[in-house]
């Protein structure tokens, strides 16, 4: 297997190896969803709402470091390199991860989830390794690969999260998780290759020179926009799918299981449909096949809030697995090519901390529904926040309709 990858031309066997590298770094940030208030509840004495406080406040440490380190590592990636920013990433986040595993309190837990936030940008600057590094008439196609391991990571993590910790326990998941981002590491030391000519360190631009340098500055924020949406949808509903699932099971079955079975289900549909979508985004346009993405999504977050059984919760989370499979992986290639190569790793960071912000925005949104309209009103709500996304995206990248 070695000796095939070696074979490969250079942008293919690092797509393959990026691929594990995100995939793995969005499991990293998923896979504590299911048992990360149970491993705040084993560090100390709280009361439920103290609980639910640290709980809370640990889950969202880790994405809110992110949004303001992104753009940092991104302006470091045009000085250093990215395979530099690769390793720093998965080197960093490996050792958080394994000293998670050894915290005495909730407050240790807390710093170590800041910590993995600070070693973000993984994924940004193996999009913008790709997006520089592919020909472009396989751009679509390749970032759609990536997108798949995003995407899946994030939405099978936890289920992933949730049979190891069943199966060891909560702090040998971390230990776990860690090694195998320390493998991530690994493999791009040794497999990915990058022919990289730095800036210069007086010549690296500001974030208003970065902007001016953009051919369609519209464009590139409204993709920006719509990538935070995206994800804000996509994670609306992570606060309460364990007890949306118990409710439609009146309480009988393993909610635990099934619930991670539900998760599982975008996921899966991503993977399977991305590279596809990427094929077809190539051909047709990449605009055009976000827009289907976000009609399909619509009409499929309305019927979910009427649904009346987990098998029809199950087949509805799965075709917006298709819907994400066709928006994500566009929106990402058509940043590839509406930004100039000098300034792809910038952009890629400044688009990382807007998903970041909406892995934030969505739990608050899904929490903030529920509390005031039940569970079934978090996908009237999404499917509400599509069609805004969808007016706006049509509006924002009217410049490039002809050509993306």
């Amino acid at each position: 297997m070695l000796q095939k990858l070696n074979q490969l031309e250079t942008w293919r066997r690092n797509l393959f190896i990026l691929w594990f590298g995100v995939f793995m770094t969005g499991i990293g940030f998923s896979e504590v969803m299911p048992f990360l208030s149970l491993y705040v509840d084993t560090l100390g004495h709280f009361t439920k709402n103290e609980l639910t406080f640290y709980s809370g406040l640990a889950f969202l440490m880790s994405f809110l470091v992110q949004i303001f380190v992104s753009p940092l590592w991104g302006k470091l990636a045009d000085l250093k390199g990215r395979k530099l920013m690769l390793l720093r990433a998965a080197f960093g986040m490996a050792i958080a991860f394994s000293l998670m595993g050894t915290v005495t309190n909730v407050w240790e837990l807390i710093g170590l989830r800041a910590l993995q936030g600070f070693f973000g940008g993984f994924i940004s600057n193996a999009n913008a390794m790709i997006a520089a590094q592919t020909p472009k008439e396989h751009s679509g196609y390749a970032l759609g690969i990536l997108v798949t391991g995003i995407t899946a990571g994030n939405l099978l993590g936890p289920f992933v999260g949730g049979v190891l910790a069943s199966i060891v326990s909560y702090r040998m998941a971390f230990f776990i998780t860690g090694v195998i981002l320390l493998l991530v590491f690994v493999l791009v030391l040794i497999f990915v290759k990058e022919e990289f000519s730095p800036v210069a360190r007086g010549e690296t631009l500001s974030r208003r020179e970065v902007v001016a340098k953009l051919p369609h500055p519209r464009v590139t924020i409204g993709l920006f926009i719509t990538t935070m949406i995206v994800m804000t949808v996509n994670t609306s509903i992570s606060p309460i799918v364990s007890l949306f699932v118990r409710e439609l099971n009146h309480g009988a079955g393993n909610t635990t299981f099934l619930a991670g079975v539900i998760a599982a289900m975008p996921g899966i549909a991503t993977v399977i449909a991305a590279p596809r979508f990427g094929r077809l985004g190539d051909k047709i346009g990449t605009r055009r096949i976000v827009m289907y993405g976000f009609i399909l999504a619509f009409w499929m977050f309305i019927p979910t809030s009427f649904v009346t059984s987990v098998l029809q919760l199950g087949i509805l989370r799965f075709m917006v697995g298709i819907s994400d499979a066709s928006m994500l992986p566009a929106v990402q290639t058509m940043l590839a090519k509406t930004t100039p190569q000098e300034i792809t790793s910038r952009v890629f960071a400044y688009n990382q901390s807007f998903q970041a912000i909406g892995a934030v925005a969505g739990p608050l949104l899904g929490t903030v529904v529920a509390s005031y309209f039940d569970y079934r009103g978090i996908f009237i709500a999404s499917a509400m926040l599509i069609a805004l996304n969808a007016i706006l995206f049509f509006v924002n990248t009217r410049e490039v309709a002809s050509d993306k």
